[in-house]
């Protein structure tokens, strides 16, 4: 069985829990996707399914990927990324199968990977979050970096050194988010906390690879009974 979905995010919204409290969610159309491919341990050296996302708009690809998918027996999807398969269930899927938003439920913990949202070239400032020179009159490092190198020796810039450049734009994975709901028949899902990417963008829904073990619930203690005594 495969351990994840293809996915876009929709956006953010707000659930309130059972004791009225409200927390942000976020809203995923995770899915129909299908198996285009299987790797086995024999021929690639590892386990693995790749599978595609089923959109409604029609796609074009090139011949070599146009008979990767008639070897499948399944339509060209826009966008096709690599799953791992859980190990010991004995279920190796095959082309052409569905991989549905039911693979997951209610309460499971998830990892979802995306593309952080481009800011462009930005300063050190923004990108590193440097507090800046003195902003009175007659300065002229507002918003510089300071000193990044020495004089004498080495008489050259560190690698490493933080400095500006481009921001945003990168691979991010959030992990241990909580499944809040489940919608199978509109391929929806709903997980606590934010994701990253802005709202139309593709993510990749996996389960935990390391779950966070959940607290002990407390039991509730009974107020003591009585009059209360005044100061």
């Amino acid at each position: 069985m495969v351990t994840g979905i293809i996915g876009r995010k929709v956006g953010m919204t707000q659930v309130f829990r059972t004791d009225g409290a409200a927390q942000p969610a976020t809203v995923l159309t995770a899915g129909p996707c299908v198996v285009v491919r299987r790797k086995d341990v024999d021929r690639d050296g590892y386990q693995a399914a790749q599978i595609g996302l089923v959109e409604d708009r029609a796609v074009r690809v090139s011949k070599p990927v146009a008979g990767l998918y008639a070897r499948a027996g399944v339509p060209p999807t826009r966008i096709r990324r690599e799953v791992a398969i859980a190990d010991g269930d004995g279920q190796a899927p095959e082309a052409g199968e569905q991989v549905l938003v039911s693979l997951f439920s209610e309460g499971d913990q998830v990892d979802v990977c995306g593309l952080s949202r481009g800011r462009g070239f930005q300063g050190v400032v923004k990108r590193h979050g440097f507090g800046g020179g003195r902003a009175t009159h007659g300065s002229m490092f507002h918003r510089a970096p300071g000193s990044i190198g020495q004089s004498s020796y080495p008489s050259r810039v560190l690698k490493g050194m933080r400095g500006p450049g481009r921001m945003g734009g990168d691979r991010v994975t959030v992990r241990n988010l909580r499944v809040i709901a489940v919608d199978v028949e509109n391929h929806r899902l709903v997980v606590n906390g934010a994701v990253p990417g802005a709202p139309g963008g593709y993510v990749v829904i996996r389960k935990a690879i390391a779950p966070r073990r959940q607290p002990a619930a407390k039991p509730v203690e009974e107020a003591p009974k009585g009059r209360r005594k005044g100061r």
